[in-house]
């Protein structure tokens, strides 16, 4: 899911067309900084671009993606360096050479000649690394390969570029050497100080979009590094959001396969050798011993179990309601350690649950007479990345006039009915189903409806014709007389 991206008509696409086939010209680039932080199951990478226009009038610039990186990239956002407010980023999609991906970013204020600015292109990628060995014992130390591409994209001349990749530890045991890239040497290749592998810096490199340039010169490169955390993916999350307006409550609750894709096991599992190392606090980086996650303040009633029942290692640390327009940050923090701990290639399936205040969530639309409700898009679990997401939102039963607004599109969004117990009706449910969730995901969905006082008036109703219902029956029962002899 890429944040603010625009679905581009077929007009607009034809009309940037002309621009991108004279992109040339237009820009220049004095220097291309990308910065690539090494992670397990999420890494994070940062281009930095000083542009420098050479026609007048210039508003929206291009940045171009090698068709593996896109297929990595789960979230893209552009900003001016220095601030905060990301810039609109529409997908072109492949151009010229399909190896190429290009982007449209939207200057906040047309370019002079010669003018200047500093754009931060900022991505996420996805299972972009792989354990290196594949197979670990329980005690080997956790090894893993990240490849990329040597030069940054751009339709653009390049006066200087480079690359750093960043480790969490120095421990990096090899790194690719390029070769052939002599014409754009000026100090070295690339050179390793502490944990960050620096390629370049590249002089004068021209348009690196043409099919001339990525045949002769483009090359993969990787490194080879070791990790400090398990890399954990969420293959499916299934969150179910209920609100109940009788109960002032917002129930969350997910079902979550938790997947550790980190080196296969070698051989096979010790607990008394586990044990041991969990007493010294020698647990191998591959091994999930347990985790913590961020709750919203002001929770109540937090549960966690799995397939065999309630799982009692764990503890909430809770922090009381934040008032509305606060700008503190609070976070309840609630520490899991699961039934068994999580090798390489191990799965865990598991339901965390938790209640808040609904007044926590939920305002007040004055203007339209409506209810608005903000419910998180997920709970992240720290460095994982969630595979495949199901959000569904269960309104209050009778609510009508919904609306939807979220953090960035959907795969598909559908509304259904929902029904629960003294429920007549049922209850209208929006789900919406997302794919690659980072970090950046964790935004909020806003629902706004409209509940008539004959909605709230349901349940009341419900539970008085059961209790009615029941009198009658009981009432009957008496006056039958089953006997087979009557005196």
């Amino acid at each position: 899911m890429l944040r603010r991206w625009r679905t581009l008509s077929l007009l607009l696409v034809s009309s940037l067309l002309p621009s991108f086939s004279l992109a040339g010209p237009a820009f220049e680039n004095t220097a291309i900084v990308r910065t690539v932080e090494l992670g397990g199951s999420l890494v994070h990478v940062s281009t930095t671009y000083a542009v420098k226009a050479l026609e007048p009038g210039q508003t929206v610039y291009h940045v171009a993606l090698g068709k593996d990186e896109r297929e990595k990239t789960s979230w893209i956002e552009a900003k001016v360096k220095g601030q905060a407010r990301p810039l609109e980023i529409a997908d072109l999609g492949e151009r010229d050479t399909r190896d190429v991906h290009v982007f449209a970013v939207t200057l906040p204020k047309k370019l002079s000649v010669n003018g200047t600015i500093n754009l931060v292109l900022e991505t996420i990628q996805t299972h972009a690394t792989q354990p290196y060995p594949a197979y670990a014992t329980q005690t080997d130390p956790q090894l893993l390969k990240y490849n990329t591409d040597l030069f940054v994209l751009s339709p653009y001349t390049t006066l200087v570029q480079r690359t750093k990749v960043r480790s969490s530890t120095p421990d990096i045991p090899s790194y690719s050497t390029p070769e052939g890239v002599d014409k754009f040497i000026g100090d070295g290749s690339v050179t390793k100080s502490g944990a960050t592998i620096t390629y370049g810096p590249y002089h004068n490199v021209v348009s690196s979009t043409s099919t001339e340039f990525l045949s002769e010169y483009q090359q993969p490169v990787s490194v080879h590094y070791s990790y400090d955390h398990p890399v954990l993916e969420v293959t499916t999350l299934q969150r179910s959001a209920e609100i109940s307006h009788w109960g002032s409550n917002l129930n969350i609750e997910d079902k979550i396969d938790l997947h550790n894709a980190g080196p296969l096991l070698k051989g096979h599992f010790s607990r008394l050798e586990y044990q041991g190392q969990n007493y010294f606090g020698r647990v191998s980086a591959h091994i999930l011993g347990g985790l913590a996650v961020h709750l919203p303040p002001g929770v109540t009633n937090a549960y966690f179990y799995d397939l065999n029942g309630n799982v009692s290692t764990s503890h909430l640390r809770r922090t009381p309601s934040v008032p509305k327009g606060s700008k503190a940050i609070q976070h309840s923090v609630l520490e899991m350690r699961p039934r068994y701990p999580l090798l390489g290639g191990w799965n865990y399936s598991f339901t965390l649950g938790f209640d808040t205040p609904l007044q926590d969530s939920v305002s007040w639309d004055a203007a339209n007479q409506k209810h608005i409700v903000g419910v998180p898009v997920m709970t992240h679990i720290p460095g994982s990345v969630v595979d495949e997401a199901e959000i569904k939102i269960i309104l209050p039963e009778g609510a009508t006039d919904i609306d939807v607004v979220t953090p960035f599109p959907a795969l598909s969004s559908t509304i259904s009915t929902h029904v629960s117990y003294l429920d007549t009706t049922g209850r209208p449910a929006v789900s919406l189903t997302y794919k690659d969730l980072t970090d950046k995901h964790t935004a909020m969905i806003y629902v706004s409806y409209k509940v008539p006082v004959s909605a709230h008036l349901k349940k009341p109703i419900a539970v008085g014709v059961a209790f009615v219902s029941l009198f009658m029956i009981g009432l009957a029962a008496r006056r039958v007389d089953l006997r087979l002899d009557k005196v």
